[in-house]
């Protein structure tokens, strides 16, 4: 692992705890082994060392993001069908909370 992830492990308390004292440089020292076998957060890691808490958080957004992906789909049929209707699509935008760009491009997606 390279020094600045484990340095934010470390500002984050995500790491294990470093040994008593510090090295002749004044510098914090960790077990190896404890370095080795710590399991590491992120992306693309376990949720082995994650707490039962952390796992309920992570499941409850990815539950939000689903939620989220189907109003987004409802907000384009939406669009659509004010495109159909004739609306402007500043007030279309404006209504959906999306920048009228981002509505000439759902439009553009078709």
């Amino acid at each position: 692992m390279k020094t600045p992830t484990w340095l934010g492990y470390v500002a984050r308390g995500q790491a294990p705890q470093p040994l008593p004292g510090y090295d002749e440089k004044r510098r914090r020292r960790w077990d190896a082994e404890a370095v080795r076998s710590f399991p590491r957060p992120g992306a693309g890691r376990t949720r082995a060392g994650a707490t039962p808490d952390a796992v309920a958080l992570l499941d409850e957004m990815s539950e939000v993001a689903e939620r989220i992906d189907r109003l987004r789909v409802r907000q384009r049929e939406l669009l659509r069908a004010g495109k159909a209707k004739g609306l402007e699509i500043r007030a279309m935008a404006r209504a959906l909370g999306v920048s009228p760009q981002t509505a000439y491009s759902w439009l553009d997606d078709e």
